[in-house]
């Protein structure tokens, strides 16, 4: 096709320079007929005698206005002719120009328009818009070649059934004697659980609300994971290895497991029993030699080193960017007409528990206060539309520790927009690393349980302290964070947001990689 270009530009070309050379002569000719022409005038004008209007004398007839016409005549259409050829020959000419490559053999010739060849200066735009393709071209060459799954590539071990899918066809085992229901209603839709019926005010999102139990998050990362976007079957360009094999593997013999990581539903503790019976709830399972090096990410971490913290699974699910932002704003725009609320049961039996202290003030606070009683026989608090609309109706959400220090309904309030109020830091503070800000009095309020107990305290006052400015700021904190402490629904994925999975990888493969500099 270039080929063809420039054979039909060479051919205007040439019958551009005949015609020049015609309408040159073309010229010389006008301009000799007029010399002539002007030679007849002068012999016609001499020799004829006048009267003068206002002299009475003889004279010759004035010609000089028709000699200045007969001169000016063929110059003006000397140069006439010069704009129409121009016009005619040059309006829809188009042709190639080429610039020479210093790293090819052969010439790429650059189709260019009659505006683009008029000046020089139009010349060098074009030149610097071709160096400007060349430059790109090269850029897109280079993301292609370029790994952008370098050091976050992980491999997963093809384990046995029964230490996974297995678990799940015999879900009943996962029931413990305390817990209400049997764990193999949530075990379906990826782990998330059967998909729940809710209020008017959801219904922009009636697909992504599901009953999710707060003990299954292994069930729930596991299938996020098999859909990770930097999966390798090679476990030796591996950056961290999911779900190992026990010692003697060769991937194991690597860093002895170091480079291994877990995920766990249930609090770091209930693994580090000191006995493995079966009348006691949990197992000895992170004392093992072939467990000790291993990092685990947990709901609640303990004091060991390598557990990690990362948020309880809360009830929704987003598939889309959009579908985070419409809720954020919805918690932006909410009626909170309390200014603390609080959801849990008593725990009389546990000792130091102050939950009794904390339903007795609210109680007696009266319209400032919504309490959901979790101890009556109506279970309101196993219903999610119920623990929202507690939550997204309250300005502070009282999240005291329970059978553990962690809660689950700590993670349900930040996605209503409800600002936590801690009574330990175990609670939150020192759990999750990577998906809290470090900076905790940005996003909630500390209140000390020991002058609590003590009446040096009141819940009332100490929240009524907070200005109004540090009110708002702390709940567009809260609702910045929603992103965070949610885990989207797999078979989709957020494009411009990071979940609670996408920043738990992130933290475990910088903690790996940075085992790996010790070690090496």
């Amino acid at each position: 096709m270039n080929k063809l270009s420039f054979i039909y530009s060479s051919i205007i070309s040439f019958f551009l320079i005949v015609l020049s050379v015609f309408f040159f002569f073309f010229d010389v000719l006008i301009y000799l007929a007029a010399m002539k022409f002007h030679v007849l005038i002068r012999d016609f004008c001499v020799g004829k005698p006048i009267k003068s209007k206002w002299r009475n004398q003889p004279g010759r007839k004035d010609c000089s206005n028709q000699f200045r016409f007969v001169l000016f005549f063929p110059i003006v259409l000397f140069f006439l002719l010069l704009c129409l050829r121009h016009l005619f020959f040059f309006e829809k000419t188009e042709g190639f120009v080429y610039f020479p490559s210093s790293n090819s053999s052969s010439n790429q010739p650059i189709y260019l328009t009659r505006n683009s060849i008029d000046t020089q200066t139009s010349l060098d735009n074009s030149k610097k818009k071709i160096s400007s393709l060349v430059d790109e071209n090269s850029n897109i060459i280079l993301k292609k070649n370029k790994d952008l799954c370098s050091g976050r590539y992980i491999y997963i071990h093809d384990i046995p059934m029964r230490f996974n899918e297995d678990v799940l066809k015999d879900c009943q085992m996962l029931t413990r004697a305390t817990d209400k229901s049997s764990m193999c209603t949530y075990v379906e839709n990826s782990g998330f659980g059967p998909q729940i019926e809710i209020s008017d005010a959801l219904n922009l999102w009636k697909n992504n609300w599901f009953l999710t139990n707060q003990f299954l998050l292994e069930v729930i990362f596991h299938n996020r994971m098999k859909k990770y976007k930097c999966l390798t079957n090679d476990s030796s360009v591996a950056s961290a290895v999911f779900v190992p094999y026990y010692a003697g593997q060769p991937e194991w013999k690597r860093m002895r497991g170091k480079d291994h990581f877990l995920i766990s539903g249930r609090i770091a503790k209930d693994f580090r029993r000191k006995s493995n019976r079966m009348s006691e709830w949990g197992s000895n399972f992170r004392f093992l030699p072939e467990s000790e090096n291993m990092s685990m990410l947990t709901i609640e971490s303990g004091s060991w080193k390598n557990d990690f913290a990362v948020p309880y699974p809360t009830y929704f699910h987003p598939s889309t960017d959009n579908e985070v932002f419409q809720w954020q704003e919805l918690m932006r725009r909410q009626n909170r007409p309390y200014l603390f609320s609080f959801a849990g049961a008593p725990r009389s039996r546990q000792k130091g528990s102050i939950r009794s202290e904390i339903i007795s003030q609210c109680q007696a606070s009266k319209k400032l206060c919504n309490l959901l009683d979790c101890d009556s026989v109506d279970h309101k608090c196993d219903d999610p539309v119920n623990l929202m609309k507690l939550f997204q109706s309250s300005i502070f959400c009282l999240q005291p520790p329970g059978d553990s220090l962690t809660r689950r309904s700590t993670f349900d309030s930040i996605l209503a927009g409800c600002i936590p109020v801690f009574f330990h830091p175990g609670s939150a503070y020192s759990q999750y690393v990577w998906h809290l800000p470090k900076n905790d009095t940005k996003y909630s309020v500390f209140i000390s349980p020991k002058n609590l107990r003590q009446g040096k305290v009141s819940i009332n006052q100490t929240l009524l302290q907070v200005s109004k400015d540090e009110e708002s700021a702390k709940r567009e904190e809260v609702i910045r964070l929603i992103p965070r402490i949610i885990y989207a629904h797999p078979p989709s994925s957020l494009e411009t947001i990071e979940d609670a999975f996408d920043l738990s990888i992130k933290g475990i493969l910088r903690r790996i990689e940075r085992l790996r500099k010790v070690i090496s």
